[in-house]
This record gives C-alpha cells, structure tokens and sequence, in this order.
C-alpha cells in the first residue's frame, strides 16, 4: 500500500460523500449502552474527519496513523476550527504516527475506535492479532473497541461492479480492482487527476495502489475473544442488527 503522499491533500474531496455521520452516531450509540468515555484513541485518524468532531463534543482524542501527510492535513484541519485553538490550549486533541500493530500511549484509554474499514489494510493474520493484542492492552478495564470492516462480498462486489469513475471540476479519478479471491484480498489502482492552481489550473497526474484483505467474520471476533476481550457484538452496516450475508460492512464492538 502506498503511504497516502500526495493522496493525503486530496483525501477530503474524494471522499466529501463518507458516511461520517453515521460512524459517529455508532460510536455515540455504543457509548451511551457501554460507558461514556473521556479518553478516546482512533486508529487510522487519516485526516481527522472523526477525531476532530469527537474533540468539538467534548471527547480528548488521540488520532493515529501511519502516514506522516494525513497527519499534516488532520492538524492544519483541527488548527483551521473555530474550537482548534482551545484543542490546542486543552490538549483535547493530539496527533500521532504509528502503526495501528504496535501503538501504544503512556496511559490507557477509555475507548478505542477505527472506522472506515482500517482495518482491512491489514494483509495477514498476525497483523490483525498484532493489533488486537495492543488495542486490548491500551484500553482501560471496562473499555470497549468499535470498528467497521468490509464484509468479504462486499470485496467481490468491487471487482464485479469496476471500473469506478470521478469527474469534478478540480479532481477525478479512475478506480479498477483486481481481486485475488482465494486470501480474499483486492488491490485497487487509482489514477487521480488533481488541478494545481499554482500551475494555471493544469491537471497533475498520480497514481495510487491500495491492497485490503477481508476476513471471515467469525474469525474476527474469535480473534477478539482470544485477544481478551470479554463479550464480542457484531452489527450490519451502521445499524444494530445482526449481521448478515448482505451486510456491506461489518461493526464490532468489543468489551475489555
């Protein structure tokens, strides 16, 4: 997987039409069942469009990432807020690059979240165990974990429906899949064309390659289980229902 260069300042635009709200909603949901936290970790922050907003309700975030460029974008986002000073002054908001496998905080958290299908840029077993194993250890007795993954269809629905196409005025892109479908992992290739202003409004050409894995869902919460965690939920697509074969993304909610 590429390391979200120069596609960290164009993230926000592809992706204006996320769900953003409806992950915060889950989250917000899960808290008021499980336990309102004051301290919340998200891995894989990207560019801040969950942490940020987490921070304005009240929460003391820590985004994590891997990418050095999402970062720079996520705090120029959070410094550009009406409220980025007081996150600053407070502390309310922090930013931080490591791998979602190893992170670690010196203090332990009240909820650990990573949205947007995170972790599905895992590519093997021991990399989702790795991340299970740390998650359980930076979050605090009675601490929950909520994330979304892709439903293995959903990977296959990709290939069948590709190729994908964006036309706007100041980026578009073309988006093919491959997919290997016995490890149940596709490689998407995009090649995103971004208008630079301080060029005469040329168009600059990059190429982006993203690999995610799907994993059987009751593997997953297996995994979970032998992780530490004491009850293990899993939902449908932002909705607290059971999960089904036609679910498009799964929701795990995990108790310490």
């Amino acid at each position: 997987m590429s390391s979200y260069g120069k596609f960290a300042y164009v993230y926000d635009e592809l992706m204006a039409d996320m769900p953003y709200s409806d992950w915060l909603a889950f989250a917000e949901g899960a808290w008021q069942k499980y336990g309102k936290p004051v301290t919340v970790a998200e891995l894989g922050c990207g560019t801040g469009s969950i942490t940020i907003p987490l921070a304005a309700a009240g929460y003391h975030m820590t985004g994590i990432d891997l990418s050095s460029d999402m970062l720079s974008v996520a705090q120029r986002k959070m410094e550009e807020q009406p409220q980025g000073r007081r996150f600053m002054r407070e502390g309310s908001v922090r930013w931080i690059r490591q791998n979602m496998t190893e992170w670690e905080l010196p203090e332990p958290v009240d909820s650990v979240i990573s949205f947007c299908d995170c972790l599905n840029y895992l590519l093997e077993e021991k990399d989702i165990q790795a991340a299970f194993a740390r998650t359980y250890a930076g979050l605090k007795p009675g601490g929950v974990f909520l994330f979304d993954v892709h439903h293995p269809n959903t990977l296959i629905r990709y290939e069948e429906e590709q190729p994908f196409i964006l036309d706007e005025p100041s980026v578009s892109y073309i988006w093919t899949c491959q997919m290997d479908v016995p490890r149940r992992e596709i490689e998407h290739h995009l090649s995103i064309f971004a208008r630079d202003e301080g060029q005469g409004g040329l168009y600059r050409r990059f190429e982006e390659t993203h690999i995610q894995r799907a994993y059987e869902p009751e593997w997953l919460a297996e995994e979970l289980r032998k992780a530490g965690f004491s009850e293990v939920l899993i939902y449908a697509d932002f909705e607290w229902m059971e999960a089904g074969e036609d679910a498009e993304r799964l929701f795990y909610v995990a108790v310490k």
